[in-house]
């Protein structure tokens, strides 16, 4: 007579398929947003080659230019004194068309299949992004070429976040989401910090690889995306996770454990734990419109803090390898390198808002703090961190980890809380058009940073910090409503602990 299984081989037997495709899936899409982000970065890098300083450099022998000429070394257009202007036009061709196109993503994504999707998506982004590095090859020295392979490069791009988040949410619940989505989200600095490393290797003789390759890496991720993405949990027979129970109210009169959940979170549901579905046929929830998303409590608050949030990021990712090539005179590939470190201290940022924000129950006074820590860390990086390399690389990661988590914080756990929010009474489908105000909301300050770099720093590049910190404060100021709330709700849920201990 065979013996009963113990509890923990039958646990393993029933939860380690779910587990396998689940860590998949997270393993995957951390590639595909690193790819994007990988394709994005090597123009910070090789602004500093498009325009220097062609006297500390030896003219060759076959060389055309004039003797008189000091502009030799650089690449037309750029070679014009308002070069920063027109590299400040390039970005925001990009962002522009970046901010623009995801508010219209993420209704495209909840329609249709996100396989299909993301694939197309990637392989056009390749596509755009090796064009761009091709101008090299092709001898091409006008603007509008490079403009226009940034617009359309930035509407592409738009198909990446809100179909790797709804993928995500698709298939994980909320408990723990904070440090899952803090760890999963480090592609962003990964795909910054690969982007920046490939780059270097041709900054500095054919500029044109730097983006032609990981635009063939960004294709070819594509390909990989069509063949192995799986949306739902039920397409491969797994169970689908809980992100609320359908009787919230009444688990809760009977455990005083779940009542102290936050104003715009559940803390009943985790990521471990599947949510009890019935076999029988169940129609498929309509999608939501984009004014019944901006009704979801907290969408508006952390769209506009994001906007402020993201202008930070964004301009460190695409002017800070110029910053230091300017301020600290390293070459063009040092530059690129060092750079990378605000992308370490990134990954660390996210990953402990992520921690702390799981730990609390509080999403916005996490991000609150870590954006009130930003200011005077940014303020004392412009003053005392090109002093030294060491006081360089630590102020970077300080930096890169009190800016960018925040950021990480709200485009991923709160963008899927708010998505799954309770007021939609388990319609999934709201995911992607939430994802896609956030971060199309985030992106309009991601284009607004960049162009007001190029247009201050002529005036100084203490200017620019000046207005990096502010825009970190407004981004604090917005949050306060929400602060106050979840303030409350611990209050409450200390008042109600400590009845229940009476009792």
């Amino acid at each position: 007579m065979r013996s009963a299984l113990a509890p923990g081989v039958w646990f393993l037997r029933a939860f380690s398929r779910d587990s396998w495709f689940r860590g998949f899936i997270l393993l995957l899409t951390f590639f595909i947003y690193t790819c994007y982000h990988m394709s994005r970065k090597p123009i910070s890098v090789v602004k500093s080659r498009l325009h220097q300083n062609c006297s500390e450099l030896i003219k060759p022998i076959n060389d055309s230019h004039s003797l008189n000429d000091t502009t030799w070394c650089d690449w037309a257009p750029f070679d014009k004194n308002n070069y920063k202007e027109l590299l400040g036009a390039v970005d925001n061709a990009f962002l522009v068309a970046y901010a623009i196109g995801m508010f219209i993503s993420g209704i495209f994504g909840e329609r249709l299949p996100l396989r299909y999707y993301l694939s197309a998506g990637m392989l056009l982004s390749g596509l755009f992004t090796s064009l761009f590095g091709l101008g090299y090859f092709w001898n091409i020295h006008m603007l509008w070429y490079f403009v226009l392979i940034q617009i359309c490069n930035g509407l592409v791009q738009t198909t990446g976040w809100p179909s790797v988040v709804t993928c995500v949410g698709n298939w994980f619940g909320k408990g723990k989401r904070g440090l899952i989505m803090g760890i999963w989200n480090s592609h962003t600095s990964v795909g910054n910090i690969l982007g920046s490393l490939i780059a270097g290797i041709w900054v500095n003789e054919q500029w044109g690889l730097s983006f032609v390759v990981p635009g063939i890496i960004t294709a070819a991720m594509g390909v990989i995306t069509f063949l192995f993405l799986i949306e739902y949990p039920e397409d491969v027979d797994c169970t689908p996770p809980q992100h609320h129970t359908s009787d919230g109210l009444e688990e809760n009169q009977h455990n005083p454990e779940d009542l102290g959940s936050g104003p715009y979170t559940n803390k009943e549901s985790s990521l471990e734990t599947p949510a009890r579905c019935s076999k029988e046929p169940s129609t498929q929830p309509a999608a939501i419109s984009f004014l019944g998303a901006l009704r979801i409590p907290g969408v508006v608050e952390f769209s506009l803090c994001l906007l402020f949030a993201k202008l930070v990021s964004y301009t460190f990712l695409y002017w800070l390898p110029l910053y230091i090539f300017n301020v600290a005179h390293f070459n063009a590939k040092q530059a690129g390198d060092l750079s990378t470190l605000f992308d370490v201290g990134g990954i660390m940022g996210g990953i402990m808002a992520g921690l702390i924000s799981d730990y609390t129950n509080g999403r916005a006074t996490t991000c609150c703090i870590m954006l009130i820590l930003a200011a005077p860390m940014m303020f004392l990086y412009n003053f005392i961190g090109q002093s030294g390399i060491i006081n360089s690389i630590v102020m970077l990661i300080i930096c890169g980890a009190l800016v960018n988590g925040p950021y990480a914080l709200i485009t991923t756990a709160v963008s899927a809380d708010l998505g799954t929010h309770q007021s939609l009474k388990g319609n999934a489908k709201a995911l992607s058009t939430v994802t896609a105000i956030i971060d199309g909301t985030g992106s309009i300050g991601a284009a607004l940073g960049p162009l007001l770099a190029g247009l201050i720093s002529p005036t100084g590049w203490n200017n620019v910090f000046y207005m990096l910190i502010s825009a970190d404060i407004l981004a604090c100021l917005l949050l306060c409503r929400l602060v106050y709330k979840e303030i409350l709700a611990w209050k409450s849920s200390l008042g109600r602990d400590r009845g229940y201990k009476e009792i």
